[in-house]
């Protein structure tokens, strides 16, 4: 088909109009996106539309530096979600991290766990395992020893629900622990722990085959002490993990055994120990 120059060339009525509209775009544009950013920064963040953690930031100002959260931005499986969390701060006696809290901003329990830390946790890195019922954002507040209080934030993706799956098939009924510490540790080198007891971390929120809810059964406590002081000590809410695992980092300045406390909320209990010496 030929081309017809008259229908392609611009009449001066086109070009008003075009020029009309784009300028009502232009003024639109205007309006609409400082409104979003208004309302943006009107909206409440994370920790502010929940009452636990506003509770833990209290009058404080939050700083959203120096503290990371490591998840992944997608998990099939929200019964079993591996967590992170870091502060980047000295751990001494005058500078450390007393309390990191744990959220799951759209889970019916939204607390995960709130970690109590001492100097003697060399390194502010936590790791943990977490159920997630729906996609949604996963916050931590850490509290510092100066009175600051740093957050962060992320957002994961998840796929099926974990708030009302049977636990892990090699969940056993009875609390057994399991605790790695190393049985040399280097002087004033931070020393990796790792600890694991089974147990099913019922929700409360799970039928049994006849439709009935199984009642909450949680391990509600742990505590990691060196001759009856605690370093390192955990409330665990129901959004933790079957088995709940936790590594962290200690720095003994003496030698002697570290213990191990696990202490469930019907008021049954599991210990463990290790002996280790300074090199």
């Amino acid at each position: 088909m030929g081309h017809d120059a008259r229908t392609s060339k611009p009449t001066r009525r086109t070009f008003l109009r075009g020029a009309s509209l784009s300028g009502a775009c232009f003024v639109a544009a205007g309006l609409v996106w400082p409104m979003r950013a208004a309302f943006a920064a009107a909206a409440p963040r994370w920790w502010e539309r929940l009452d636990a953690a506003r509770a833990v930031v209290g009058g404080a100002t939050p700083f959203e530096i120096g503290i990371a959260l490591d998840l992944p931005l997608l998990s099939e499986d929200g019964s079993n979600v591996p967590l992170t969390v870091s502060v980047d701060t000295p751990m001494n006696d005058t500078t450390y991290v007393r309390e990191i809290h744990l959220f799951a901003t759209r889970n019916p329990t939204p607390e995960i766990a709130a970690i109590r830390l001492t100097p003697t946790v060399d390194r502010a890195v936590v790791a943990t395992r977490v159920r997630l019922g729906e996609t949604q954002t996963v916050g931590a507040i850490a509290k510092l020893s100066d009175g600051t209080v740093r957050v962060v934030a992320r957002e994961v993706r998840i796929t099926t629900s974990g708030c009302f799956v049977r636990a892990d098939a090699g969940t056993a009924d009875e609390m057994t622990p399991r605790v790695r510490v190393p049985a040399k540790l280097a002087a004033n080198k931070p020393a990796e722990i790792v600890t694991l007891i089974s147990h099913p971390m019922e929700t409360g929120l799970r039928p049994d085959a006849t439709g009935k809810i199984i009642p909450q059964r949680i391990v509600k406590s742990f505590v990691a002490s060196l001759d009856g002081t605690p370093l390192f000590e955990v409330d665990l809410f129901r959004s933790v993990a079957a088995n709940p695992y936790f590594r962290f980092f200690l720095t003994p300045k003496r030698a002697g055994t570290i213990d191990f406390a696990w202490t469930e909320d019907t008021g049954r209990r599991a210990t463990a120990s290790a002996p280790f010496v300074i090199e």
